[in-house]
């Protein structure tokens, strides 16, 4: 009978100090100071301000389209709203996760935004051209 006792206390000694690292280092792996790193899947603060400046910027390339007359006040209302969208979109996921934008919703406003600077550039005449020229010309790419 001692014997079992001796065993049964070996165990559970050697069972609580196998499992109290275990459980510290499960512990640290859930808790995030704040020091530690952001994931890498988030784009924060100098990345959200600038996505909002391309949005302003593309704005300002329709207004200044508009007052040189080189797209009609429908097309400038039709890019607006699309250029509107995409900054009230990404506002709206800035402010919901305290200044962070995940990168696929990132890349993907930045993508909407790329296009509707491209549509622009093609309804003012100033879009990349794609083609050669050896039958006779360039086309606008858009």
């Amino acid at each position: 009978m001692r014997s079992f006792k001796t065993s049964l206390r070996t165990a559970t000694l050697t069972a609580f100090l196998i499992a109290v690292p275990l459980a510290g280092a499960y512990a640290a792996g859930h808790h995030k100071g704040a020091l530690d790193a952001a994931d890498a899947t988030d784009m924060t603060g100098p990345r959200v301000e600038a996505l909002i400046a391309q949005v302003q910027g593309v704005r300002q390339g329709i207004v200044d389209a508009r007052q040189a007359n080189n797209i009609t006040p429908a097309v400038a209302e039709r890019l607006e709203m699309r250029t509107a969208h995409i900054g009230q979109a990404a506002e709206k996921v800035a402010a919901s996760d305290h200044g962070r934008i995940p990168a696929a919703q990132y890349h993907d406003l930045l993508r909407r935004l790329d296009n509707v600077d491209q549509r622009l550039r093609v309804d003012t005449g100033s879009g990349f051209l794609m083609g050669d020229g050896d039958d006779g010309g360039n086309y606008p790419n858009g």
